[in-house]
C-alpha cells in the first residue's frame, strides 16, 4: 500500500491540490478515483500509472474523464508517490515544460527533506 502526497512550495501553496479544485466536480471525481487505484492496488495497470521515460525517475497518474485527458505527475519515495504537478492533455506528447516542473519540483522536495 503506498500513500500519495501533495508537494507543497516553499510559500506552502499545494499546486496539485489546487489543480483538482479547478476541475469540474466530474472531472474530480475520476483522478481522485484513479488516485485511490494508485494508492490501493498493489500492481497497478499502465492505463492508469506510467514512467515517463527520459526523465529523472518522473511518473504519470493518467486519468481520463470523457474526451479529457489529465495527469497527474510526481515520483516516488519510498512507499509514496509524491504529487508535484496536474493538467490538462491537450496532445498526445506529454509538455516538456510540465516534465522540466516536475522535476524541478523533485529536487526541491529532496532538498528540503535533507534540511530537516
Amino acid at each position: 500500500m503506498r500513500t500519495i502526497k501533495f508537494f507543497k512550495t516553499s510559500t506552502n501553496e499545494c499546486p496539485v491540490k489546487e489543480f483538482l479544485d479547478n476541475l469540474l466536480s466530474k472531472q474530480a471525481r475520476k483522478v481522485t478515483w484513479v488516485m485511490n487505484l494508485v494508492e490501493e492496488l498493489e500492481i497497478i495497470p499502465e492505463l492508469y500509472l506510467k514512467k515517463l521515460h527520459g526523465t529523472d525517475g518522473i511518473w504519470e497518474i493518467r486519468a481520463q474523464a470523457g474526451s479529457n485527458i489529465f495527469r497527474i505527475l510526481g515520483f516516488f519515495e519510498t512507499s509514496s508517490f509524491i504529487a508535484t504537478n496536474g493538467f490538462c492533455k491537450k496532445n498526445q506528447k506529454t509538455p516538456a515544460n510540465e516534465i522540466v516542473l516536475a522535476e524541478k519540483r523533485k529536487h526541491e522536495y529532496i532538498n528540503r527533506s535533507k534540511q530537516k
